[in-house]
Order: structure tokens, then sequence, then C-alpha cells
């Protein structure tokens, strides 16, 4: 992808995310744009990172781990976001590298990721995932536990940002991001990770404060 590619389609998201925002009375800068860059390689990132994105996300510690410590010497200010699932024992890599967590989602990891917290003095911002549409498949904590998994996460001494959910595929996303954002608001949470390249403008107008885009930025993956 190409210096103007990358800056093209930036552009043309952020329009939609200013587009969708002002549909819901809001302001565009309410919204974090997350660009997904798992699978993509450090070349594939730096012509964004030249357009000016600085908040990225990685599914996976050790791919992770193999490409930001080198582009962020090159780029001061780059946010990292892990968003996708952590396995406990990479809890203490993941507190390291990641400025923000968004698959908090059960209590074992809670603990490890406190224990990790205090070891390297590094408090990264969370979101408790949330099993929106009950799937057997999906990472997250059932709705009916997240009151319980919150308040060990607050006793642990986390820092919760909010809560963060990835809607079934194939159905409208809609009432699953309103349900997640009435979630949020029950429990006196701001932050909402919501929202992909195929449904972001609509988690935008439900409330979404970070939405995680790859493909429509990236383009498709090999």
């Amino acid at each position: 992808m190409s210096h103007d590619d990358a800056a093209a389609r930036l552009t043309a998201i952020q329009a939609e995310i200013a587009r969708a925002a002002a549909t819901a009375s809001r302001k565009p800068d309410e919204v974090t744009l997350i660009a997904v860059s798992k699978t993509h390689d450090a070349d594939a990132i730096r012509p964004l990172i030249a357009a000016g994105q600085r908040h990225f996300g990685e599914n996976r510690v050790q791919e992770a781990e193999g490409k930001w410590p080198a582009l962020r010497e090159e780029t001061p200010g780059i946010v990292l976001h892990l968003v996708g699932q952590l396995q406990s024992n990479k809890a203490e890599a993941a507190v390291a590298l990641f400025d923000a967590i968004h698959s908090v989602d059960r209590p074992s990891l809670v603990t490890a990721l406190a224990k990790a917290m205090d070891k390297t003095d590094r408090r990264p911002a969370c979101f408790v995932q949330v099993n929106i549409g009950d799937e057997e498949q999906k990472g997250g904590c059932a709705v009916a536990d997240l009151p319980a998994l919150l308040a060990e996460a607050r006793t642990a001494g986390l820092r919760i940002a909010g809560l963060m959910a990835v809607p079934p595929l194939e159905v409208e996303p809609a009432p699953y991001f309103a349900l997640l954002a009435r979630l949020a608001r029950d429990h006196g949470l701001g932050g909402l990770s919501m929202g992909m390249s195929g449904d972001y403008p609509t988690a935008v107008t439900i409330g979404a404060t970070h939405v995680r885009v790859g493909t429509a930025l990236f383009g498709g993956r090999a």
C-alpha cells in the first residue's frame, strides 16, 4: 500500500466516523480509530503511520513483539491496543507491550494481569469483553457474569476503561451495540470498544468510543 493509498483510506474512514458522529450529535474526536494491523508486516503499517495514524491494534502478543518495538522507535507516540484473546501465561508480556487490553474476560486473567501490572509497574487501560451474543465459540464473559467480573477487576486494581464486544456475524449489529452501551452505562463506564470494518458507522451512532478497523484500512488479508 502506497502512502497515498493509506492516506486516502484513512481520510475516507475518518470522514465516515465524522458523519456517523454528527448523526448522533457527537463530536468525531470522541471516537478513537484503532487500525487493526494483525497479519500485516511493518512495511504495510508504515504508510498509515506516515499518514498520521497513531492507534494500532494487534491480536497476538507474539506477533506484536516482532514488529512494534522497532516501529515505535521510529515514531514516538504510537498507542498499542491488544484486541484479541489473551492467555493468562502471556499477561506479563502483554502488560509490558500494550497500552490498552480489550479482552479481559475471566477471573483467572484478571489475577494474571494484576500480578503482571504490579511486577512491571505498568497499568494499561483495560476493557472487559462481553460475549454479547452468547456465542459458544467467542471469547468474552457472559452478560450475567459481568457485575462479578467488574467487581473483581476493580478490586484487583485494574484500570477499567470500558466494555468491548464483537456482535454475531450476519445479523444486524445495532441491538448488540445498544445492549453493550446500556451495560456500560449501568456500570458507570465511559468506554465502548465496538464496531469493525463492516459496521463501525453504526457503532459510532450508538456510542462507540473505540472502533477497531482492519480490512477497510489495509485491504483484505492474504
